[in-house]
């Protein structure tokens, strides 16, 4: 019985109340986001529900982060968006069973370590781009139905309910924590609006949200390989992008929460709960950052709070419809907006002066491709791939060789950095082969042979110093690296001293 409880993480002192009240608060924040991002996808508004209800639910029981919350994103809308408009709905529920699958593959095969490479500045970055928009997106409450600007006394109140909310936000907790401050803000502000007799934009101004259950509904496509053609680049980009947000959601609620989620476990989460709202007529998603943040602030650190999320949306859609579509914008505007304020990584702007140029520049980049495009997995991946290019750059110019002639006349040559692709280049200008006596040493005792190009830099200078007569060692090698060098046993002599502090990466390939 421990075991189970340990699972869900109910062996381990819960608030019950806190985690309750946290719940609720992200429930309601919740609605405005999963019908928005239905709605940016083409999609009827509530399959963003369906898929908020169903990804909260099964993430927060199985995940790998307590207090995480899942549901419809942004950045999963615009992935689909296109295939969408193109083949319908059923073929989108088809892609995001896919995506689920090679989700839960990526858990089981343990890819969720990868995240490990991402450096801080992409992170820094990642988190700076997404509370721009997470406020960017609040804006589009400042407009009428229209899509026009509200002006006058239309604005005038929805300025003065969104600074109220914040307001609420800011200074409770300074008060009390017995609520959580985001629900205190939204019901306060609803109980001004509604005995008040204000006119303000509410929920219901959006899109209804009265449903029943989430329907059971196999995608209706034709099993065959066009259909595979068709949809597969699709999972595959939603399953990359959904893993990448969902994993960074998670590093960010470790370092705010002092604790150590499991990124495989959560992958699988992921993965099974995608597949579960391709089947109940969802759009499928990921982690949300900012419902995550509204949870965590609020108090929460358990499972229950994310279960209780999920449940009472359900409510809402069968049973509560008509109150929550009363509920102000302008209090969940307020509330997102704190969010992006907590979101945005202040402390990144102090290091402008400390933190070297490349690593600003890859911050700045990662911020900027994450606010035009609106896509999170293409600004990781570009932030990852530049600064593995700076940390090459840099590297490669690190690699330095010590010359020194010893009262034997042999010529030792220590080696100092790691050879690898970005270095071999450097390392072959430093040996005067011609020049040389007629015995040679490199010593690797400060050096590290990295890839397989560095492995196929020592076969070449192997092969200059076998031309012309001369005799070579190789020191400090580990044993990995004399079964890949060629002319090991035939041209040279190679004295491996034992190293067991690394191995090739080739060695696994």
């Amino acid at each position: 019985m421990k075991k189970y409880l340990n699972f869900f993480n109910l062996s381990q002192k819960v608030d019950y109340k806190t985690e309750v009240l946290s719940g609720l608060t992200v429930a309601l924040a919740l609605v405005p986001e999963a019908v928005a991002f239905a709605i940016i996808a083409g999609l009827s508004p509530l399959t963003g529900l369906y898929a908020a209800f169903v990804m909260g639910l099964v993430t927060s029981i199985l995940g790998g982060r307590p207090g995480m919350i899942s549901g419809a994103t942004g950045a999963i809308a615009i992935v689909i968006v296109s295939l969408a408009k193109s083949h319908g709905i059923e073929y989108v529920f088809a892609t995001v069973v896919l995506a689920g699958i090679i989700q839960m593959l990526a858990g089981f095969l343990r890819l969720g370590k990868f995240i490990r490479l991402v450096p801080h500045p992409v992170i820094f970055g990642f988190v700076n781009g997404l509370a721009i928009i997470i406020f960017m997106t609040q804006l589009t409450q400042f407009k009428d139905v229209s899509g026009n600007w509200l002006a006058g006394v239309p604005l005038y109140v929805m300025l003065s309910l969104v600074l109220l909310t914040m307001l609420i936000i800011w200074g409770l907790p300074k008060l009390t924590k017995a609520v959580p401050a985001s629900l205190a803000a939204i019901l306060a502000v609803f109980a001004i609006v509604a005995f008040g007799g204000i006119q303000t934009k509410t929920v219901g101004d959006i899109a209804s949200i009265q449903g029943g259950f989430p329907p059971f509904h196999l995608p209706e496509v034709p099993v065959n390989w066009a259909t595979l053609v068709i949809i597969f680049p699709y999972a595959a980009i939603m399953a990359a992008v959904g893993l990448i947000e969902s994993l960074l959601t998670l590093n960010i609620i470790d370092e705010i929460t002092e604790t150590r989620g499991r990124g495989n476990k959560e992958a699988v989460a992921q993965g099974a709960a995608n597949i579960l709202s391709g089947v109940f007529s969802g759009m499928g998603g990921c982690a949300m950052i900012g419902q995550s943040l509204i949870n965590i602030s609020s108090g929460a650190r358990a499972r229950l709070s994310g279960i209780v999320a999920a449940v009472m949306l359900l409510v809402f859609i069968m049973f509560g419809a008509n109150l929550v579509e009363k509920l102000p914008m302008a209090a969940l505007t307020g509330v997102m907006i704190m969010v992006a304020i907590g979101t945005f990584e202040w402390a990144s702007l102090r290091t402008f002066n400390k933190m070297p140029k490349s690593d600003i520049f890859v911050m700045i980049l990662v911020t900027l491709v994450t606010v035009i495009l609106h896509n999170l997995a293409l600004a990781v991946i570009i932030g990852v791939i530049i600064a593995a290019l700076v940390f090459a750059w840099d590297n490669a110019k690190r690699i330095r060789a010590r010359k020194r002639i010893d009262e034997d006349g042999v010529k030792h040559y220590e080696i100092y950095g790691p050879l690898f692709f970005g270095s071999v280049a450097a390392f072959n200008e430093k040996f005067e082969v011609l020049d040389d006596p007629d015995e040679v040493v490199i010593d690797f005792a400060e050096s590290r042979v990295v890839d397989m190009s560095a492995i196929e830099a020592l076969n070449k200078i192997t092969e200059r110093y076998q031309k012309v007569g001369k005799k070579i060692h190789l020191q400090h090698l580990s044993s990995d690296c004399k079964k890949l060098l060629k002319n090991a046993e035939e041209i040279i002599e190679i004295n491996v001293w034992e190293d067991p502090t690394y191995k090739l990466v080739v060695d696994k390939i």
